[in-house]
């Protein structure tokens, strides 16, 4: 199982931080079930990493979210 990289000097806004969850959640809702924890963090992971190099737009997050996903190397 992958670990969640270490995001701990990360600061973000009350606001910023819902935007991130915006984008989670609607990045999650358009996998297909069952959705795997590995997924949940590989999406949570370019969320964070996206916005800390200063995107803010919900959409644009989760796109990028999705393709990073799509594109990475699968375990099997």
């Amino acid at each position: 199982m992958h670990a969640m990289k270490n995001f701990s000097n990360a600061e973000f806004s009350p606001e910023v931080i819902e935007i991130m969850t915006t984008a989670l959640e609607a990045a999650v809702a358009t996998l297909p079930e069952p959705v795997h924890s590995s997924h949940v963090n590989a999406l949570a992971e370019s969320i964070l990493r996206t916005a800390g190099a200063g995107e803010r737009n919900v959409g644009n997050l989760q796109r990028i979210a999705l393709m990073e996903l799509q594109l990475a190397p699968r375990n099997r």
